[in-house]
């Protein structure tokens, strides 16, 4: 798969809050994931697909609604592409926020490598 490719699943997927289906079919087994830093709930760096999976479960069950996910379109090189998410959530016992992020993919064999996270 090419990197645009790549790019317009995931954010089709990702707009629909289909983020696991995203993961299982886009990304390689020993992806890592970056967030911008680490909090008591995340570390900084998460690596392979199974505990990357565990980390979108951990963050599925702080939520208690998903009201909306919008991703841009992609700004896409040979073997990376970044986009902004924008969610809008219920979080359990914080309310209702919504929050931006940069995302950066690195593509590596026709499958994400790395996923980096910015706020």
């Amino acid at each position: 798969m090419k990197t645009t490719e790549i790019a317009n699943r995931l954010i089709e997927l990702c707009n629909k809050g289909k983020f696991e289906t995203a993961q299982k079919e886009l990304f390689a087994a020993d992806a890592i994931s970056v967030e911008p830093y680490a909090t008591p709930d995340f570390a900084k760096e998460t690596q392979g697909l199974q505990a990357i999976f565990e980390k979108g479960k951990k963050f599925d069950s702080m939520v208690e609604e998903y009201h909306s996910t919008k991703c841009s379109t992609p700004l896409v090189t040979e073997n990376s592409f970044a986009i902004t998410m924008t969610m809008d959530v219920t979080m359990k016992n914080k309310g209702r926020m919504k929050f931006s992020e940069l995302c950066v993919y690195e593509i590596k064999e026709g499958k994400i490598a790395a996923e980096r996270f910015f706020m």
